[in-house]
């Protein structure tokens, strides 16, 4: 009976971490593909059948294709803005959801509800009215209107900054409240230091999301001089008529750099904010 038991659970964990190991290799390719793309010649990207394990490589694939646009001043508009999206939004986010799970106050739920809410309305619906808001403004040619919105909070970071603080205990709290600290200092001194893993989360997804945008840059920004890596990109197709995919798959990678940076380096607090927050309270 017993070694019926161990059978049937070494079945089990051989069957799970089998799916587990091509689910990877299936994600995995893409990326996979797109590397051994950027090292071959154009002639060997376009036989058939592909060719997955090519024996020329070109590593001067990379020389050309940061030559063909100024990929470098891109690279870096990408990077400013990313980076202000990622302070503005993860700071004033954390500090709306402390208010909407550590303060009471008439109306908090329905105005959470309401910010909830925000999230199910697509970004074509606002693109007429920001883009006369943003022209109203005189912002419109420059960074302004990629970076300043972030600073007014992200709803869904907001949601998931709240739902990672209701898992801490209302005695730490209460206990600062009654030595007389104030809800700044709560916040400050308490929350944020507790809140690591899911402000890691945050700041994440924010800096992917910025950094893989390619509409709001495309609708706001006029001066070939301020493209963000994404709009470079696809002036490179533009650039070459006929699109030389090895030079292309060359820029894409490079361009996917900073976020496998990041992502190795956030690893642990990725999973553990994640793995926190999943158990959602309300």
């Amino acid at each position: 009976m017993v070694v019926k038991v161990k059978v049937k659970l070494l079945t089990k964990k051989f069957l799970t971490v089998t799916i587990l190991v091509l689910l990877a290799l299936i994600f995995a390719f893409p990326f996979y593909w797109m590397v051994v793309t950027s090292l071959q010649p154009l002639k060997d990207f376009m036989r058939f059948p592909p060719v997955l394990f090519p024996k020329h490589f070109v590593p001067e694939n990379y020389i050309k294709a940061v030559k063909y646009i100024p990929f470098f001043k891109y690279f870096m508009n990408s990077v400013r803005i990313s980076i202000m999206v990622t302070i503005g939004a993860t700071v004033t986010s954390s500090f709306v959801a402390y208010g909407f799970s550590k303060i009471k106050w008439p109306g908090r739920d329905i105005l959470f509800m309401i910010t909830l809410a925000t999230l199910m309305i697509p970004f074509v619906v606002l693109m007429i009215p920001l883009y006369i808001e943003f022209k109203s403004f005189g912002w419109l040619g420059s960074f302004k209107p990629l970076w300043i919105p972030a600073w007014f909070g992200s709803a869904w970071s907001i949601f998931f900054l709240r739902q990672f603080y209701l898992t801490i205990p209302s005695e730490l709290t209460d206990s600062a409240k009654v030595d007389g600290a104030s809800h700044l200092h709560i916040w400050f001194r308490i929350i944020l230091p507790l809140a690591k893993p899911a402000l890691s989360v945050v700041a994440l997804f924010n800096f992917i999301w910025t950094w893989q945008d390619f509409l709001r840059p495309l609708i706001f920004l006029n001066d070939e001089n301020m493209y963000t890596i994404t709009l470079g990109l696809a002036s490179f197709q533009q650039r070459h008529g006929g699109v030389e995919w090895n030079l292309m798959m060359a820029a894409a990678t490079l361009a996917t750099i900073p976020i496998l940076i990041l992502f190795i380096f956030m690893n642990k607090y990725l999973i553990e904010g994640i793995h926190i927050t999943s158990g959602l309270k309300g």
